[in-house]
């Protein structure tokens, strides 16, 4: 007993340490210590706030992929923002979900058949509805530099797997590549093969995320594969509703137990989406227990606790606000470093 109260004393002392340290850090920086150590942070779920987070609210905050919605995602605690990256006519890297502009601008036609400055004369536009904004389309830099320091950016590629090399060069040239996750859908090894040689191309320091999807992957032992190949930080998991059947019940072929020790096994992080598909039955992506699910029906629990009851450590959101507020709720966030939050210093000695 005499050696207990010095040693305890020194523990929380480096505890304290500790936590001051974290609270200097940039909050990206927390975000990406939480992403690089999925085994660390196994009872927290992060949120990735879809196109940018605009959708809040039934798609009446911001318009999508606009710098606006990114910093709201940030105000309200959400770790990951995914925009959507296309070229304009001269080439420039812009955001923009959809190869045209009509539903989310107001101008018409192909954004491939505007040059950049033609682009920035249109004007973003609210989905829900329909007010016009004073934003306008912005250069992937613009966006990469809204974000930076502040939170993990997701570069959805609406490309070809080679432009992820361009994508990645402007990152770089910001000093930001380490907050930059890209990813590609991959379903055989031929794809496998195909992306591994492109992100050889792209180079180290950013983060590459797989995505498998259960209509052409049914088996957990894929994700194994493809962990050798890429050793990734997290793996995005979709599980497919055709049509108006019941709700899933298991979550499919891939979120399943064996996954779940793969993710454990290879410490990443299993990532799944509740975000909406126009024209597609609700939880298209992720077995009809989607976003609405959660807000227009109120089952948040059904929802999004589903998920994270089966390993998910990342939902990606059109609600990241609700998310977050019924995740932190219910036990499935932890407060970071310096954002007012308690934060309670890890266990490092036990009186018996």
């Amino acid at each position: 007993m005499r050696t207990f109260w010095p040693s305890l004393l020194l523990s929380v002392t480096l505890a304290a340490s500790a936590s001051q340290s974290m609270a200097g850090e940039t909050r990206a920086r927390q975000i990406l210590d939480r992403f690089e150590h999925a085994n660390q942070w196994r009872d927290h779920v992060m949120v990735a706030a879809h196109r940018a987070g605009s959708m809040q609210a039934g798609k009446t905050l911001f318009a999508e992929n606009s710098l606006a919605a990114v910093e709201g995602s940030i105000a309200i605690g959400a770790e990951i923002v995914e925009v959507d990256i296309r070229r304009s006519k001269d080439g420039e890297f812009v955001v923009m979900h959809d190869s045209w502009l009509d539903r989310t601008t107001t101008c018409k036609g192909e954004v491939v058949k505007y040059t950049l400055a033609e682009l920035k004369s249109c004007r973003l536009v609210i989905e829900g509805t329909g007010a016009v904004t004073d934003e306008t389309v912005s250069t992937l830099r613009e966006m990469l530099l809204a974000t930076r320091d502040k939170i993990l950016i997701n570069l959805d590629n609406k490309l070809e797997v080679g432009d992820l090399s361009g994508m990645v060069a402007v990152a770089r040239d910001l000093g930001m590549a380490d907050q930059v996750i890209v990813k590609e859908n991959l379903w055989n090894q031929t794809r496998i093969a195909t992306v591994k040689a492109a992100m050889e191309a792209v180079g180290g320091g950013v983060h590459f995320m797989p995505i498998i999807a259960d209509d052409a992957v049914h088996d957990a032992g894929f994700a194994a594969t493809v962990d050798h190949a890429f050793a990734p930080r997290a793996i995005e998991l979709i599980n497919w509703r055709a049509g108006a059947e019941t709700l899933t019940d298991t979550g499919g072929p891939l979120f399943s137990t064996r996954m779940r020790a793969a993710a454990v096994r290879g410490d990443w992080h299993i990532w799944a989406d509740t975000y909406a598909i126009v024209n597609k039955p609700g939880g298209f992506l992720a077995g009809g227990r989607g976003d609405e699910l959660a807000v227009q029906a109120n089952l948040p629990r059904e929802a999004w606790g589903f998920w994270a009851d089966r390993g998910a450590t990342i939902i990606q959101t059109d609600e990241p606000k609700a998310a977050i507020g019924w995740l932190a709720a219910n036990g499935f966030r932890v407060p970071y470093a310096g954002t007012g939050e308690r934060v309670e210093p890890a266990a490092t000695a036990s009186i018996n």
